[in-house]
């Protein structure tokens, strides 16, 4: 028998890099989840959007109502392609797209307020009053900002890696993992789509060696510009607990943990994917 549409809510939080879906059951709160490619309307148009949406299948179940969190779903034109795109895919739908920002802060804080970030491809971080985002400090993208984000991590060790600013354990041990020439790292950071996710890939490698002096202070540095050029900006941060959600949080949250003592916050929550969260806040909407 054919669901009604009024039986399932459809979540998704999506990154630059994947999208999170999870399919809510409103008569038991079952959940299934579903991954796909990431959508960010700065970097693709309503074809590609179009298209990703287009190989989704949530076996057949049709949701009644859509709530998109997505990385940069921030203006009106951006909200309105995301938007437009999913009201095709779901036809029966009723479609809310937000902010991943806004979704960070609803997984992260619920009804309740305080400030929520996000550590994952990108950064961002807001003060948020358990209803709406009140406060934020622009995150400026992997070149101007982005501060502690997969993107900068990435940026930060291929230009040590090209300009021999670390260990010669740890420049060999690169070469030796992605044979990679300076040419075509310039290339795909330069002139490739998504420059971002390429250069996010790398917190792999800075994973499997942050036990290395060089490697565990580039990450900490990050953490600390993160909280002294994005945090401490809120003028309500220091009576907040910090929370953070995002695989680069997840990841590295020890040296987290550490870089917002040093820098004088207290943290909170570490979650590694607003999903879970998200749920609970539309369980309970």
């Amino acid at each position: 028998m054919k669901s009604k549409k009024s039986d399932y809510i459809l979540i998704a939080d999506s990154g630059s890099t994947k999208t999170s879906w999870a399919l809510l059951s409103v008569n038991d709160n079952s959940v299934e989840r579903f991954l796909s490619p990431g959508i960010n309307p700065f970097y693709q148009d309503s074809n590609a959007i179009n298209y990703l949406l287009n190989d989704l299948d949530f076996n057949g179940k049709e949701p009644g109502r859509v709530f998109f969190y997505g990385a940069g779903c921030v203006g009106k034109t951006q909200l309105a392609l995301v938007s437009d795109a999913l009201s095709i895919k779901f036809r029966k739908a009723q479609v809310e797209v937000e902010s991943d920002l806004l979704g960070a802060a609803r997984s992260l804080c619920g009804h309740e307020s305080g400030i929520a970030a996000i550590l994952g491809t990108g950064s961002n971080s807001c003060y948020y009053n358990g209803s709406n985002i009140i406060e934020n400090v622009s995150p400026l993208g992997y070149i101007l900002g982005d501060e502690g984000s997969g993107a900068v991590l990435g940026r930060k060790l291929l230009g040590d890696i090209l300009k021999k600013q670390l260990p010669d354990n740890i420049c060999k041990a690169f070469y030796e993992q992605y044979n990679l020439s300076s040419t075509t790292i310039i290339e795909n950071v330069y002139r490739k789509p998504f420059p971002n996710r390429y250069l996010a890939k790398f917190t792999y490698f800075i994973s499997e060696h942050i036990d290395n002096k060089s490697i565990n202070g580039l990450v900490k540095s990050s953490f600390e510009d993160f909280f002294v050029r994005n945090i401490s900006l809120y003028s309500t941060a220091h009576k907040h607990t910090i929370h953070f959600t995002g695989s680069v949080a997840w990841i590295f949250r020890e040296i987290l943990a550490l870089a917002a003592d040093e820098s004088g916050f207290e943290l909170g929550k570490v979650e590694s994917d607003p999903i879970e969260g998200l749920l609970r806040y539309h369980i309970n909407y």
